[in-house]
């Protein structure tokens, strides 16, 4: 059986750009009716996320105007498909492949509802083949830019010689609810932003780059209330329960050992953590886990600086970092996000 090799990683972000120190007036104007406690304490999670500055397909006037979900979702039409072709284009560009080369078309988002999915355009804008293979991924929120490489690895295995691109496109921007004050409207409020990033994987006899040697899904049970969205007339409602880090934490070791010891190695050996920032305390909690065994994951960390979290698209955001790193031959390389189910997703590459 030929090698899985993960060939190229490319990201492509939004027109708009604001800092967090920009958008702490819009906020305060956004939330001037309420008490002056819940406005200090909003004002604190916005400063305390870790994220310096995202990205947006809207500019913030625009985000902060009670648009209808209608109105935002076709922002998010329109800007998803621009952002898609974008990000394909630029890794064919890098692998030096033909947009009809590819047999395989993954397509990632969760953050808006379109159909035909984003893969239908791009076949259209960049002249894909006509039998190529198509999948949507939908409904699986941060996770999914790992499912992606999951479902790409599982078709690369049954078909030698064949080419595969994952598309991530998330706009977290296009499901902010103006009229939600909860908490959980607050933190994904000042975690998240939104990005594109597409992978190229091969199973061609020549191809380069890291190749994967395990992948796997891990599902918590009865932790379906845990992460997701509620579709409400004025669009998709957060919701994040605050027991993720904790609830991360306690299955940590179930997820993460048992995998890497059935694919004949251990944490020991992992010399690079490619982590799905979620937000500052998922990393944080991730970070004791793994620095107590001399592991860092400042990249993740980095990124989320950077970018804020782009749902799917962020932790491929982190794989590019390290495909841009000078790797040693046999080093190994952990990919793993979490996501609404609750689950855990993660596969192992070997320089």
């Amino acid at each position: 059986m030929s090698d899985i090799r993960i060939v190229t990683v490319a990201k492509e972000l939004p027109q708009y750009c604001r800092s967090t120190e920009d958008i702490l007036p819009f906020v305060a104007l956004w939330l001037a009716g309420e008490d002056k406690r819940f406005r200090r304490k909003v004002a604190k999670i916005f400063e305390g996320a870790a994220v310096d500055k995202r990205y947006g397909i809207m500019n913030i006037e625009e985000v902060f105007n009670a648009t209808s979900f209608e109105e935002k979702n076709a922002i998010y039409v329109r800007e998803v498909k621009k952002l898609g072709k974008k990000v394909l284009q630029k890794a064919l560009k890098q692998s030096n492949w033909t947009a009809d080369s590819i047999d395989y078309i993954i397509t990632v988002s969760c953050t808006g509802i379109m159909i035909p999915s984003l893969d239908a355009y791009l076949i259209n804008d960049l002249g894909l083949r006509t039998d190529i293979v198509r999948l949507p991924v939908t409904e699986m929120g941060c996770a999914a830019g790992v499912s992606g490489l999951i479902y790409a690895s599982n078709f690369l295995k049954s078909n030698p010689g064949k080419r595969v691109a994952v598309v991530a496109v998330e706009s977290p921007t296009a499901t902010f609810q103006l009229e939600d004050h909860s908490m959980a409207n607050m933190v994904s409020a000042a975690i998240f932003g939104d990005g594109a990033a597409c992978v190229l994987l091969s199973s061609e006899e020549d191809a380069k780059g890291p190749k994967i040697i395990g992948e796997e899904m891990y599902h918590f049970n009865d932790a379906t209330h845990m992460m997701g969205f509620d579709l409400t007339n004025h669009g998709l409602k957060m919701i994040l329960d605050p027991e993720v880090p904790n609830t991360i934490a306690e299955h940590f070791p179930t997820i993460v050992h048992p995998f890497l010891e059935r694919n004949g190695t251990s944490i020991e050996y992992v010399n690079h953590l490619i982590f799905h920032p979620g937000g500052r305390k998922i990393v944080q909690t991730v970070e004791k886990l793994f620095g107590s065994l001399g592991k860092n994951i400042d990249d993740t960390r980095e990124v989320l600086k950077m970018y804020g979290n782009m749902s799917s698209a962020t932790v491929l955001y982190v794989l590019e970092r390290f495909l841009e790193k000078d790797i040693k031959p046999g080093e190994q390389g952990l990919v793993l996000s979490f996501g609404p189910g609750f689950s855990a997703q993660q596969v192992l590459l070997e320089w």
